[in-house]
């Protein structure tokens, strides 16, 4: 039987490419995230690692596919439904970047409490004294109550730096609020928005969170409030906050995500001073990056071996995926050992 075959819809950290090739696979790197390069990379692969938005199509075109795996945590890059009906694996590597993420919020909620991306500004274009007058503005941690949307693996873990860390009050809001931690007040959404000082965005997307942070819950933000989206760009109302920061309505916005990414040239996000910007990197460190390569490429080897992955997304898959596996001529002691 010929090597199995993994495409990568972009580079992964060579500890996982390590992994896949001693297992006997030959890797395949898209060079570009273009809907028909990806297409034509998994056109005849049997597994792919999920780093970039899958085509739609890319299923029914991929008749050897096994296994879809996201380099991460979430799995809107790739088309679960499809993949599941066509009997393919869709696995996913849940929680491993959650430090990362959760430093990156806290990294910051301090830059804006303590005015330092201004600072730097002013001390650059108009000097020393300028720059340390707006120190009087700023404002620390401490006593501040922070509100976290979704609080799994990231919000959870973001909540115990702050709580443990800063000594603040921490409320959350989740769909079973008897799994939130003793150190998180559960609060419905219109009392999180209200009393928060800094908002955290850190869900999935799905249909009940899509355009979650509305025009409606942004107006019930202080004026001296941050809202941080570290989840997905369509969990808020890109509009309606480009109204708000335009207004100061709001204190400004950390955005890491967005609707439509990359984030075009003329986005009106890119002109507003109090909206700090960074494209998808909030979950990215060494350490980090590492871990999830290490994490998929181990999966994506279990399953072109037959064997159930750690992390399987759409668990009832598993019959339709045994069944596609024999029609494709697997053994069932797999090629990849």
């Amino acid at each position: 039987m010929r090597r199995p075959t993994v495409a990568l819809t972009s580079a992964i950290h060579p500890v996982g490419e390590q992994i896949l090739r001693a297992g006997g696979c030959e890797l395949r790197v898209a060079p570009d995230p273009k809907p028909e390069t990806l297409l034509a990379t998994c056109a005849d692969a049997d597994a792919v690692i999920v780093r970039a938005l899958l085509p739609p199509d890319l299923i029914d075109r991929s008749p050897r596919l096994l296994a879809a795996v996201r380099h991460g945590a979430g799995v809107d890059l790739i088309p679960v439904d499809r993949a599941t009906a066509l009997g393919v694996c869709v696995g996913f590597v849940p929680g491993v970047n959650s430090n990362a993420v959760a430093e990156f919020v806290v990294a910051q909620m301090l830059a804006a409490a303590r005015n330092v991306q201004r600072m730097d500004q002013v001390l650059h274009a108009d000097g020393w004294s300028r720059a340390r007058a707006i120190s009087d503005s700023a404002s620390e941690l401490g006593g501040k109550t922070l509100g976290v949307v979704g609080v799994g693996s990231i919000g959870t873990r973001l909540a115990d730096i702050a709580h443990h860390g800063f000594r603040m009050r921490v409320l959350g809001f989740r769909r079973d609020r008897t799994k939130l931690p003793p150190f998180v007040a559960h609060a419905e959404l219109d009392r999180l928005f209200t009393e928060a000082d800094y908002v955290v965005l850190a869900c999935p997307l799905t249909p009940d969170t899509r355009g979650l942070a509305s025009a409606a819950l942004l107006a019930r933000m202080r004026p001296t409030a941050w809202l941080l989206n570290v989840s997905r760009g369509a969990v808020v109302d890109e509009p309606a906050l480009v109204e708000a920061l335009a207004a100061r309505r709001i204190a400004g916005a950390v955005l890491d995500v967005f609707a439509t990414q990359p984030l075009a040239e003329d986005h009106p996000l890119r002109a507003l001073p109090n909206a700090i910007l960074t494209p998808h990197t909030a979950g990215l460190s060494a350490e980090s990056v590492r871990a999830m390569s290490e994490s998929a490429a181990t999966d994506t080897l279990r399953i072109l071996r037959g064997e159930r992955p750690q992390h399987l997304f759409n668990a009832d898959v598993w019959p339709r995926f045994l069944e596609r596996r024999r029609a494709l001529g697997w053994p069932a002691e797999g090629a990849t050992k």
